[in-house]
């Protein structure tokens, strides 16, 4: 059934990895206002005066994230197999893991080199939406597994 509380969790992690997609995810800006470097899905972006910028790819992000989305929205449509449905959200979290993990190398050992090292910049809103699809994540697994119990005791009262 679509109406069950795992659905709306799952959805919200869709939800969060297109906010991923769409809003940066991480920026740091120079003391002097003219250097910047900005971090979002695709691409790393470090900005070195008004006419000068370097981009680096980070084209797994976004792939990732995609792929992410992709496997919650068709977990969402798996309801009649909880089991599978619990060992997508399963997967799911390994997948935003290593997401999460790319995206703080990314900042921590990449771009916070660019300059002013001892500065380490601020997450924006990509990374919160990251954590906030994570821990749906966590609670639709958990009210799927809550399903299935559920369903196992009903069964065994028979």
């Amino acid at each position: 059934m679509l109406q069950r509380i795992q659905t709306l969790f799952l959805a919200i992690v869709a939800i969060g990895m297109g906010v991923f997609l769409a809003l940066p995810v991480w920026q740091k800006t120079a003391a002097g206002g003219e250097q910047t470097a900005t971090l979002d899905a695709l691409h790393l972006t470090h900005q070195l005066n008004a006419t000068q910028s370097e981009v680096q790819s980070v084209m797994y992000l976004a792939l990732l994230a995609v792929l992410v989305a992709g496997v919650a929205i068709f977990a969402i449509f798996k309801y009649r197999n909880r089991l599978l449905q619990s060992a997508l959200c399963a997967v799911n979290s390994i997948l935003m893991t290593i997401l999460l993990a790319g995206t703080i190398y990314q900042t921590y050992y990449k771009a916070s080199k660019f300059f002013e090292p001892e500065r380490p910049g601020e997450y924006l809103t990509g990374f919160y939406a990251l954590v906030v699809a994570m821990l749906a994540n966590v609670l639709a697994n958990r009210f799927i597994r809550r399903d299935e119990r559920v369903v196992k005791e009903s069964n065994r009262m028979r």
